[in-house]
């Protein structure tokens, strides 16, 4: 009986382990507060300073954006013109649906099978712009970004992304049945969140170092960088599940755990139900057919074969 109990919890704790291995960078997500690594207010010139422009710039004047095709939706306009408009020496990239599988098929073809077995048409949006910034470098900007200010002062920070973020995608290329963790986890902000996790282990000077433009900058303040408009075009019932249950964590938390502890309980009693069950029928064939299993030269009656499996069970 303790043999098999014991069994039951190694196991147990095996896939337990193994489960918060997997996801153990996600919980590390959950305490990241980005300050050390957070681009401060005193680092950024005011709009119009003399300093913008004086100190080396990392990343070429060219803004990406996505696209189905080329005419871009209304509610959207406004938000690309402002960009446009601040931006009239940048080069500008609009990238259709067509232009982004054939950058794929003459640039990457050793993706393109999976760029074209996306089951959402946003995740070929999420992955063609780490192939493009790759590629050319720059800023990407989603439609639903507007632009406050010239984006010169960012192009002071070192870029990252590194070539290993294009076959990470390879990696995490799943279908999780729900199609917003589908999308966030294969090729959306979380999946970028987990490779930079991962990255910054391995950071070891300044210029690896990844500046992180935080909430507050980038459209709270007066000098802001963005203004954003309505977004989300591909946001399922399902998003807005996971957006109620964001903001109700806390219970949410407790009947997960709640209801994890419930099943582990189910399981283990079916276990020893079912164990003690096999246990009292070796011993009722042992006392009730009257007959040897195992006959000895004396003529008495031995279940040795009988009395092994009682023990070790």
């Amino acid at each position: 009986m303790r043999r098999g109990v014991a069994l039951f919890l190694l196991i147990n704790f095996l896939i337990l382990g193994y489960i918060l291995n997997s996801v153990f960078t996600l919980i590390t997500l959950l305490f990241e507060d980005c300050k050390a690594d957070a681009i401060l207010s005193s680092e950024i010139p005011a709009p119009g300073s003399e300093l913008i422009g004086k100190g080396p710039q990392y990343i070429p004047r060219i803004i990406h954006q996505t696209w189905a095709n080329e005419s871009i939706p209304e509610k959207w306009q406004k938000a690309q013109k402002s960009c446009l408009d601040l931006h009239g020496d940048y080069e500008y990239k609009l990238w259709t649906n067509e232009k982004s599988r054939d950058f794929i098929e003459k640039e990457y073809p050793w993706f393109l099978e999976t760029y074209d077995n996306y089951p959402y048409p946003i995740m070929r949006a999420d992955a063609i712009r780490y192939f493009i910034l790759s590629h050319y470098g720059g800023i990407y900007l989603d439609l639903d970004d507007g632009c406050e200010r010239r984006l010169d002062p960012l192009l002071s920070y070192h870029a990252w992304l590194r070539k290993n973020v294009i076959s990470e995608l390879q990696r995490y290329n799943r279908n999780w049945q729900i199609p917003y963790v589908t999308v966030m986890y294969n090729t959306g902000p979380l999946f970028l969140s987990v490779v930079w996790k991962q990255y910054i282990k391995t950071v070891s000077s300044e210029e690896q170092r990844v500046r992180i433009l935080m909430p507050d900058e980038y459209g709270n303040k007066p000098w802001k960088f963005f203004g954003v408009y309505k977004g989300s075009s591909w946001h399922r019932d399902d998003a807005k599940a996971i957006f109620w249950m964001g903001q109700h964590w806390g219970w949410v938390t407790f009947a997960g755990f709640a209801l994890g502890l419930s099943g582990y309980a189910a399981i283990y009693l079916i276990y020893r139900r079912l164990h003690l069950k096999r246990s009292g029928e070796y011993r009722t064939g042992a006392a009730g057919t009257g007959k040897s299993l195992w006959p000895g030269r004396s003529g008495r009656l031995r279940y040795p074969l009988v009395r092994w499996r009682i023990q070790t069970i």
